[in-house]
């Protein structure tokens, strides 16, 4: 069977079941600051895990009972870096654990127990006495689940597969088989990686035995590859082996080294992957080096002190080491709209995956413009999340420009009035303008619901469904709002549209719009983004 056949077979997305997710439904705030948008909606997060803990507290007895027992446990407070070990190694002493759920951007995780009493002594020690996970207090209340839905795609732990699955989630830097390779192999020998790169970032790595590959998933599932991107959500796959045709970035078979096939002298550049990390990144202050999550501590998920290192480390690749990544920060957009494309709404779509300089229409090929974007990487994000979507009934094609820089020659006027050139290299809307704001940022493919924030808390649902109908794009068939602080002074939420294609027309359009209020001195700035909610 091929790697894209394979791929077929493997669903497009690990998705929670609908059962699961309404049980997260109480700390959906997080979906804020996992779409990477402001601090408020981080505090609000964390209003929304004290407000459950503080509950917790106060009445141990009734909160702990309110929800019937379930062998499934539902952990809130846990911080960034928790991995699932941690939990199996805090958490194993109540009982015999069977699967673990990892929401990372969430800081929550369900933990299923083999028995309904295993569950009991957790939520019940956790209600008398601070339990600890990674070193922070957690909370713990039953699941409304009595069993966690595994992925389809997911294998019993129990059944001994040794491929699994990697979701990529907010993959801020190239992922690559150099890159997997790095971070799984240490834990145990890797046989085969094959990287698939459409709806989001997956990967399917098998290792030498079953064993290594349960040690990797309990040590690596809701690890940071990067410090706070690139985070791991790991399944077992569906193949119990796999096939790779060629050895490259995308697809790499350890034991076949004969499947090279590159370029004399491009090879596979091990010491240069170890090496510096791109200038493009330094220059804009992301830092020398982005360290892998500490392995934990417990030695069931080691080999051995000598061949796992207590902290695995990767810094940036070198651009020559990378073959596939976009040669240059300018993007060819074709297949837009003449007549309801911009340089404005050009910036409102593609300042989701990296920061804008320049957009040019190009005069000599309608429907074409050039977008210098703040690197390469930028570039990639882009082509991976938006080549071939729909925007305004026809389809878009992003790829790498050859030319190196936007130059505002052959300025014109395009149909709407507008100019064919703008500049935003200095506007306050680029997202990634230093490593603190770029790592809030989660990289999702369009979907049909949009995280909208920064809106004054006097509009209303049926304002915002006003402002779709007088901008002449659709209306939104669900909303919702997120519970904010008594003193915020921007509301946030989700709104769900009848397709992808609504979505992405409403975000092109709308994204930025200055919401002016009644005796107020500034607009406010309406931001949207896709949201990782699936549905409302």
């Amino acid at each position: 069977m091929s790697v894209l056949q394979e791929y077929e077979r493997a669903p497009k997305r690990l998705k929670v079941s609908a059962e699961d997710e309404e049980e997260l439904e109480e700390g959906e705030e997080s979906d804020s600051a996992s779409a990477g948008l402001l601090g408020d909606d981080e505090e609000d997060e964390g209003q929304s895990r004290a407000r459950w803990s503080s509950a917790d507290r106060k009445d141990s007895g009734s909160e702990a009972h309110r929800i019937a027992p379930s062998p499934v446990v539902h952990v809130r407070g846990l911080c960034e870096s928790v991995v699932e070990a941690d939990l199996v190694e805090a958490l194993e002493k109540f009982g015999n654990i069977c699967y673990v759920m990892m929401m990372p951007f969430k800081r929550q995780a369900l933990v299923e127990f083999e028995e309904v009493q295993s569950a009991d002594r957790c939520v019940a020690c956790g209600s008398q006495e601070p339990v600890y996970i990674a070193g922070q207090q957690a909370y713990f209340n039953y699941s409304t689940s009595k069993r966690i839905t595994r992925p389809t795609n997911a294998d019993d732990p129990n059944s001994g597969n040794k491929v699994l699955l990697l979701s990529i989630q907010n993959p801020l830097y190239p992922i690559t088989t150099d890159v997997l390779y790095t971070v799984c192999n240490p834990i145990g020998n890797v046989l085969r990686i094959v990287i698939f790169k459409r709806n989001g970032i997956q990967a399917m790595v098998e290792f030498e035995s079953i064993q290594n590959a349960q040690k990797a998933k309990a040590a690596l599932n809701g690890a940071d590859i990067y410090a706070g991107c690139c985070t791991l959500k790991i399944e077992y796959a569906r193949p119990s082996r796999l096939n790779v045709i060629r050895n490259d970035n995308d697809s790499w078979d350890y034991t076949k080294p004969f499947l090279l096939r590159r370029e004399r002298g491009k090879g596979r550049q091990r010491q240069a992957i170890l090496g510096e990390h791109p200038s493009s990144y330094s220059d804009n202050g992301y830092g020398s080096h982005c360290p892998l999550l500490p392995l934990p501590g417990n030695n069931r998920f080691k080999r051995s002190s000598h061949d796992v290192p207590e902290v695995v480390t990767y810094p940036l690749p070198q651009t020559s080491s990378y073959m596939s990544h976009a040669s240059s920060s300018v993007a060819m957009v074709s297949g837009l709209h003449p007549a309801k494309m911009n340089c404005t709404r050009i910036f409102n779509l593609f300042c989701l995956y990296g920061n804008i300089e320049k957009v040019k229409f190009m005069k000599s090929v309608p429907g074409t413009a050039l977008v210098e974007m703040g690197d390469e990487y930028a570039v990639d994000r882009a082509i991976t999340h938006l080549n071939s979507i729909k925007v305004f009934s026809k389809r878009l094609n992003v790829c790498v420009s050859k030319q190196h820089a936007v130059i505002p020659s052959q300025v014109f006027e395009l149909e709407d009035g507008s100019s064919s050139y703008k500049d935003f290299a200095m506007t306050r809307n680029n997202r990634f303008t230093s490593a603190g704001q770029a790592s809030k940022n989660i990289i999702q493919p369009p979907s049909c619901v949009l995280h909208f924030y920064n809106v004054p808390p006097c509009i209303s649902e049926d304002d915002l469904q006003r402002l779709c109908t007088e901008h002449d794009v659709p209306g939104f068939i669900k909303y919702k709002v997120f519970d904010a602080k008594p003193s915020s002074k921007t509301i946030s939420g989700l709104l769900e549209f009848d397709s992808k294609t609504h979505a992405v027309e409403v975000l092109t359009v709308l994204n930025h719009y200055q919401i002016r209020i009644p005796n107020g001195s500034n607009p406010y700035t309406l931001k949207l983004c896709f949201s990782t909610s699936s549905h409302l």
